[in-house]
């Protein structure tokens, strides 16, 4: 098989899993989102990673 074969079927199967993505519910967990859930209200300069200066 050569290597643009290995390509393809790499990029089509991430694809077909991608497709299986259920938006409403969590991937690890299975809970339903919903508007109130507290990830939702992250802000991203709360999750920011800024290494330390002590250089």
């Amino acid at each position: 098989m050569d290597a643009l074969m290995k390509v393809f079927l790499t990029l089509a199967a991430a694809l077909f899993l991608a497709a299986c993505v259920n938006e409403d519910r969590y991937p690890v967990s299975g809970e339903e989102c919903t508007a109130e859930d507290p990830v939702k209200q992250i802000d991203s300069s709360m999750v920011d990673c800024v290494p330390a200066s002590g250089m």
